[in-house]
């Protein structure tokens, strides 16, 4: 059934022009040189540091890791991230492993 859905809603944002992001509640990364970073549609904030920003995500974990991180601004579904960014990596939720 879960992916009769997700077949349904890219479908639909593919005839109605909506950005897919939307649609299928995709996490947007937008990252700005190595020290600035927006992300959209996250399910919220699971630890933050200094070094490392763990957000929880519709399938398992995005993980943020670098120096002096500092977040600007934080939403619902949304933040802003500064400081010096080193890696960004999705954890399945199954396996822990990077995806």
């Amino acid at each position: 059934m879960r992916k009769w859905t997700a077949q349904l809603k890219k479908w639909f944002a593919d005839v109605s022009n909506i950005p897919e992001d939307m649609v299928m509640d995709l996490p947007r990364i937008t990252l700005i040189g190595r020290s600035h970073l927006s992300i959209e549609n996250h399910k919220g904030v699971l630890a933050f540091s200094s070094n490392e920003l763990r957000l929880a995500m519709d399938r398992g974990e995005l993980v943020i890791t670098g120096q002096s991180f500092v977040l600007e601004n934080i939403l619902d579904k949304e933040l802003f991230l500064t400081g010096q960014i080193e890696t960004v990596r999705f954890l399945d939720d199954k396996k822990g492993d990077g995806v």
